[in-house]
């Protein structure tokens, strides 16, 4: 039926800052949850190749330190390159099983020099198409000691049977306009992804869900002590450090009125499913709609730039 969807919500924890190995897990996933009659899979934030932890274990923010510059190549040297391919296996297999995915990775965007690294929500298809990378605007706190910040490309949204899928990465969600860039396109399904824990996702899913009278899917990943290879750069002195558990998990999914459908569940790796109803998106906006019967675009309107950014254009 058009009106429904299959989602899974992807809470694994990553084979960290090793995208080898890191693809073949979300590869397996992927597998999975179209063997569960998925058409839509979500991975956390940052998943390939993993969230830089390390920055508040060593020091992060102290100038020209060994550790951090070190770890910092490790990290970019496992983040992703789009333009050169390294996605391809996971396009085919979504166009195999015509399964859509939402994947938080790390870019290294070429048309930016491809040295610096970006927090990207990559949208890929049921065809197998890359749709959207939206590269996050604002990284958080100690985030920008290794992240840049990215720009309005990705606000973008894409049909998905009788929905309209967007997505924001972390605590982009807690931005007003980009998350009324994203309304104003029509969107009905959220797509919320963090690196993990509840202490994110417990509030603001169901807050989106009321405010937008959407479906809201929050995805974290997981990440404990033991999901530290032991080839990573200075591994001794990471642990040394390092609590037992660094993200929790906490994904769930909220309806368009703002209850959970699926509260946030903790520590708890592999795929959690459930089937969103599209009607029930019109039940709520009878009383609520922000960008169409509720909104005063008269008195206010939001303008939002969607260029790629980059330091030069050539003109050959």
């Amino acid at each position: 039926m058009e009106n429904l969807l299959n989602v899974a919500l992807a809470q694994i924890a990553p084979v960290w800052l090793n995208k080898k190995a890191t693809i073949a897990k979300i590869e397996a996933s992927i597998i999975e949850a179209s063997q569960n009659k998925s058409e839509l899979i979500v991975f956390g934030e940052a998943l390939l190749p993993g969230y830089p932890f390390w920055l508040a274990l060593t020091q992060g923010a102290k100038w020209n330190l060994e550790v951090n510059k070190q770890l910092h190549a490790h990290y970019v040297r496992n983040s992703i390159q789009i333009e050169s391919g390294e996605l391809n296996s996971i396009c085919d297999l979504a166009k195999e099983y015509s399964i859509a995915i939402y994947l938080g990775i790390m870019e290294r965007a070429k048309n930016r020099g491809g040295h610096s690294i970006y927090a990207s929500l990559v949208y890929i298809n049921e065809q197998g198409e890359i749709k959207s990378v939206h590269r996050k605007l604002q990284p958080t706190y100690d985030e920008r000691l290794t992240w840049a910040p990215g720009d309005g490309n990705g606000l973008q949204v894409h049909p998905l049977k009788q929905f309209t899928v967007g997505g924001l990465n972390c605590w982009e969600n807690w931005m007003p306009l980009p998350r009324a860039a994203l309304y104003g396109l029509g969107e009905d399904l959220h797509v919320a992804v963090w690196p993990g824990s509840d202490h994110n996702t417990k509030d603001i899913t169901r807050f989106i869900a009321r405010e937008s009278r959407s479906y809201v899917i929050s995805v974290s990943a997981l990440m404990h002590k033991e999901n530290f290879p032991e080839e990573t750069p200075y591994i001794k002195e990471i642990l040394s450090e390092a609590p037992d558990t660094l993200a929790n998990g906490g994904s769930c999914i909220a309806g368009p009125d703002g209850e959970w459908l699926v509260a946030p569940i903790i520590d708890k790796e592999g795929l959690i499913y459930h089937t969103l109803d599209f009607n029930r998106v019109f039940e709520e906006r009878q009383n609520f709609d922000p960008v169409g019967h509720y909104s005063r675009p008269d008195v206010t309107k939001l303008i939002v730039n969607r260029g790629r950014q980059s330091t030069v254009e050539f003109n050959d």
